[in-house]
Formats: structure tokens, C-alpha cells, sequence
């Protein structure tokens, strides 16, 4: 874990609230995994005070992706960096993606801006396992292809692809991975990673999911980013320190 001044490159904007900003930082681009978080000073000022965490959304030779939407007031920030400008991120935080187990095709799991850790994972996979994607949002607005392959779009107004949410849309098209030696690996809001789970054990697919809190400290001294394990032995684990990846099987999502 290191902090770094990480120098923008660009920053774009992909949908009406959602950004692509990338950054350039040798010593972080060389140690980052899938799934893994930065937390990022958006501000020199002691406003806002705590940093904010991003997932790693894409690593190109030394440059990093994160994707973000605007919600509030340090996002908003970080809309508006220009090129050049500095920012102070902390990271490599939190385990990823389990990558080694057995599995020939990986199937994703994306609901809005979950979509997020998803290109970097699929440049390490490097075409080394059959990928499937499937992406959910409420309307085609909430729609972000960035980085996925072999894509199927869901929306819960059936302004775009399947009408319907994204689990619903697996369902639907089990058959072509059914009989396959699965992983899945999911993204999104809580509601649908409950689901998500469900469907995982349903069909008995190993399944990670990236889960998302509020996090302050980002390494797990705060303590404020508890979540439920299903073993009762330890009661809480900590989504900074122990995730945001966990096996669906692990946790109460």
C-alpha cells in the first residue's frame, strides 16, 4: 500500500452523470490486481476530508482507469479535473478476484455502474476463458458497455436489449453456459447481488461478487465498513480489509 501523485491523462465523460478519468502512476499500474479499490483525495484541500474509494476499472502500462458516477460533492470534484492536474491516491486496497480457480468460461454480472472492476478483469483473463457479459440498468441511460465482451443488455424499462433486470436476463439464457465449467463474477447494487447469490447456488456457479459501502480509512483501522458472514464462528468481516471481493457463499449480502 502506497500513496502516490498520480498525474491525469484525460478524463471523459460516458453518460450524462458517469466519468472515465485516467491517470498516470507507475508504482500503482504495476501492482494492482482485478477487483481491488484506490481511495483517492479528490480535493489539496481538508474538503471534503475523507477520500474516496474507486474501483480499479482498467490498468493500461502505466496508466489507471477509474469509472465513477456523480453523487455528491467529491465526485462532482473529480468531474472536473483537467489534464495534468494531481491527485493523491492510496492503494493498491482490499483482496480481488480469485483468478486461479478451475473455470472455462467466466461469465459477468453488471448491474449500472457496476460495470466498473469488469475491464480490467477481462484484459487479465486475455482471452484465456470464454467470456460472457451480461449488464442491467434501470433505463438505457443507466448503460455502460465500456470494456465487455460478448454482451447482453438488460434494462428494467425496456428502453434497451432484454426488458427486464439482469438476473432475470441470465435466466434466460442459461442454456448457453449451463453445462459449463462457470465462474461468475458480479458487480452491482446489494439488491441484485442478493439475487445474484440465489442464482449462483441455484444452479451451484462459483460466484464472487465486488461489494460496495462507505469507506473511510480504506485498510480496515476505522472499522466502519462492516459486513455478515455467514459462518457464525466471527460474526463481521470488514469489505475494505477482507473484501470488496467475496465469495457469495461467505457473506450475507
Amino acid at each position: 500500500m502506497i500513496i502516490e501523485n498520480a498525474v491525469v491523462e484525460s478524463i471523459k465523460q460516458l453518460e450524462e452523470k458517469t466519468y472515465l478519468i485516467k491517470a498516470r502512476s507507475e508504482t500503482l499500474a504495476n501492482s494492482l490486481k482485478p477487483g481491488q479499490f484506490c481511495n483517492i483525495k479528490v480535493n489539496n484541500s481538508t474538503f471534503p476530508l475523507l477520500r474516496r474509494p474507486f474501483s480499479i476499472c482498467d490498468v493500461e502500462n502505466d496508466s489507471i482507469f477509474f469509472m465513477f458516477d456523480v453523487h455528491g460533492e467529491g465526485t462532482e470534484i473529480l468531474s472536473r479535473k483537467m489534464f495534468g492536474d494531481v491527485i493523491d491516491v492510496l492503494g493498491p486496497l482490499g483482496n480481488g478476484f480469485n483468478l486461479d480457480d478451475n473455470f472455462d468460461t467466466a461469465v459477468i454480472a453488471a448491474g449500472g455502474i457496476g460495470v466498473a472492476p469488469f475491464p480490467y478483469l477481462i484484459r487479465k483473463l486475455g482471452g484465456k476463458k470464454k467470456m460472457i457479459s451480461f449488464l442491467g440498468g434501470k433505463s438505457k441511460e443507466n448503460i455502460i458497455e465500456y470494456g465487455l465482451k460478448n454482451l447482453s443488455i438488460s434494462t428494467d424499462d425496456g428502453s434497451v436489449g432484454f426488458h427486464g433486470n439482469v438476473i432475470d436476463l441470465m435466466e434466460s439464457n442459461i442454456e448457453r453456459f449451463r453445462n459449463e465449467d462457470v465462474k461468475i463474477f458480479g458487480c452491482g447494487p446489494n439488491p441484485m447481488l442478493r439475487a445474484l447469490k440465489d442464482f449462483s447456488i441455484k444452479y451451484n456457479f462459483n460466484c464472487e461478487v465486488s461489494t460496495e459501502c462507505a469507506m473511510a480509512c480504506g485498510f480496515g483501522i476505522c472499522q466502519g465498513c462492516p459486513i455478515e458472514k455467514t459462518d457464525a464462528d466471527d460474526k463481521y468481516l470488514l469489505v475494505c480489509k477482507d473484501g470488496p471481493v467475496f465469495n457469495v457463499k461467505d457473506v450475507v449480502l
